[in-house]
């Protein structure tokens, strides 16, 4: 029962305003036009389409602020891992000589993506060959723990398909990339340990992320509605999808050819 009484706490009125400042931070950033690299591993084709076609998400599947905040957080870790590597000694570069990300564009600009950084240098003591993919990942305690058990590929796919096909498509401007394994970085945000993990390329796995990005891309163009991940709305995956009512409920149709 609504307690109707209820005064929210100093606290809780400050966080907020963080939330609805963050929020429309958020909001004023342009929609992607593209299929990113990085989430052609998601499990569900259907949602990546809801995705490309900015489709409006279910009211509740906006990220609230705190998440918002999470993700900023990430990024802030991220930077402080590249001024580590390159103290310790790793070549590492984030950024071209114009400033921007290292990254790839395919099929007229519809499938992009931008890496981390890429490594043309280590310590020798590490025997590594270069130049090579560098990958990096903030984490929970639980996550973290269960990378560094069973390694990326097992526990977080998602980040494998995304390191195989920037390794693929990076190789006509970066030579060599695909030659040599991935570096991939995971920094665990509750208690600041760093899993290092070298990955070496999956080239079915990178030629498998490649189909799927084109048959999203085809079936969008001529409207077809891709398969869902799941027979039933309770799936677990499904529940924690932005666009689970539109799927189960709403108009099964998607919109025609460019993003909305």
């Amino acid at each position: 029962m609504i307690d109707l009484n209820h005064q929210p706490k100093f606290h809780e009125r400050v966080s907020a305003l963080l939330d609805a400042s963050i929020q429309r931070e958020r909001g004023k950033q342009p929609k992607r036009s593209y299929l990113g690299a990085s989430r052609l591993g998601v499990s569900c084709e259907r949602a990546l389409q809801f995705e490309f076609t900015n489709t409006p998400k279910d009211e509740d599947g906006d990220f609230p602020g705190r998440i918002l905040r999470v993700f900023d957080v990430g990024h802030a870790l991220e930077d402080l891992v590249i001024n580590w590597l390159r103290a310790a000694g790793f070549d590492l570069y984030t950024q071209k000589q114009d400033g921007h990300q290292f990254g790839f564009s395919v099929a007229g600009g519809k499938i992009k993506g931008h890496v981390d950084g890429i490594l043309a240098g280590a310590p020798t003591e590490l025997d590594l060959t270069f130049p090579m993919l560098w990958e990096c990942k903030t984490m929970n305690d639980k996550n973290w723990k269960e990378t560094a058990k069973k390694g990326v590929e097992a526990s977080k796919p998602i980040y494998a398909a995304q390191m195989a096909i920037y390794q693929a498509y990076m190789e006509p401007s970066v030579p060599g990339i695909s030659s040599n394994p991935a570096l991939f970085t995971a920094v665990n945000k509750d208690t600041q340990e760093v899993w290092c993990e070298l990955v070496p390329f999956n080239a079915a796995l990178a030629q498998r992320m490649s189909d799927r990005a084109v048959k999203v891309l085809q079936a969008t163009t001529v409207g077809e509605l891709l398969p869902r991940i799941a027979s039933q709305q309770t799936f677990y995956e499904c529940r924690s999808c932005s666009w689970s009512n539109r799927c189960w409920s709403g108009p099964q149709e998607i919109s025609m050819g460019v993003p909305q």
